[in-house]
């Protein structure tokens, strides 16, 4: 069973409907299940974590439910992939609302800001939220990139957020972007993947992220 986890926050319809999609390109497809039970999701065989607001509230809902200690559960060896909020939550802390995280990842999560580079070629601060298609490059293969059209070169992802993981270990990093400035877009580790951008609102691109996690088997 593939748990996509309702908190009762983020963008879970359209994240529903692509990792449906993707899976049942599978030979076997699996059950896939919005779950807001800890013990159901105890049970799950992959996690997909999307978030979608303030990371404050989604961390208090996270704890209020106790879907917070079954996710620790299940990242500790079971496929997971976190989105947006979903991915930022992994870290130490996060200055939205000096909020702890769940700790997964050391690092911190900060804002886009014009005194941290967030800022044009001509000077002018950049729009916050970072919104719209941006390009990713890949800082090394994993098998969630599988079946990219050439992961050598930049592909094009949708993103929407106003902060942004900063890992505290470069070997974390999977993908980066730029926005006033380079940034980490994704992380992995071991039987984990996380993005900041969306691969459910990011076209062919996105939709192979999601078919390819659906079939990952870490080693």
């Amino acid at each position: 069973m593939i748990a996509i986890v309702d908190y009762g926050g983020g963008n879970l319809r359209s994240v529903f409907r692509a990792v449906c999609a993707a899976n049942a390109r599978q030979t076997q497809p699996d059950e896939v299940l919005l779950v807001s039970d800890p013990e159901q999701l105890r049970r799950a065989d992959r996690v997909i974590f999307p978030g979608q607001g303030a990371m404050p509230d989604c961390m208090a809902s996270l704890e209020r439910s106790g879907l917070a200690a079954a996710l620790r559960e299940a990242m500790r060896e079971r496929p997971f992939f976190g989105i947006c909020v979903g991915q930022q939550m992994l870290f130490d802390r996060s200055e939205e609302g000096d909020t702890p995280g769940l700790g997964i990842f050391p690092g911190q999560v900060i804002r886009f800001s014009a005194a941290r580079g967030a800022v044009s070629p001509d000077g002018r601060a950049l729009k916050v939220p970072h919104m719209g298609w941006n390009q990713v490059a890949f800082c090394r293969p994993h098998p969630v990139l599988s079946g990219l059209p050439d992961q050598a070169q930049a592909q094009w992802f949708y993103f929407v957020h106003s902060f942004h993981a900063a890992p505290a270990r470069e070997d974390d990093v999977l993908g980066v972007s730029e926005y006033g400035g380079r940034f980490a877009c994704a992380v992995a580790r071991d039987n984990l993947i996380a993005t900041q951008f969306h691969p459910e609102k990011s076209a062919a691109a996105g939709q192979q992220l999601l078919v390819n996690f659906c079939q990952w088997k870490p080693s």
